[in-house]
């Protein structure tokens, strides 16, 4: 099983909550926070599922410090983790 933290950062747009994993460039959305939430980490699982099947490349992650510093002040920053097993490389 192996492990991945990535920082994101949860903003409102329009009527929805985004999430962007800016190391990645990866990008998804709730109708709610907690939602939000789900959903990156479901992402975020599905992203290094790919990785590991196909030997794709991937950014390792910046310090949360850095990504917080270049958020917007109205910008919620937070760590999303995602495992993957043998399981779901099958």
């Amino acid at each position: 099983m192996q492990r991945y933290i990535y920082p994101a950062i949860f903003f409102k747009e329009d009527n929805d909550v985004k999430v962007l994993f800016p190391d990645l460039e990866l990008i998804t959305d709730g109708l709610f926070i907690e939602e939000a939430f789900l959903f990156a980490k479901a992402a975020l699982k599905g992203y290094f599922v790919q990785v590991q099947k196909y030997d794709f490349d991937y950014n390792l992650p910046s310090s949360f410090e850095k990504v917080k510093a270049s958020s917007r002040k109205d910008d919620v920053v937070m760590l999303v983790d995602a495992f993957v097993t043998k399981k779901d490389l099958k």
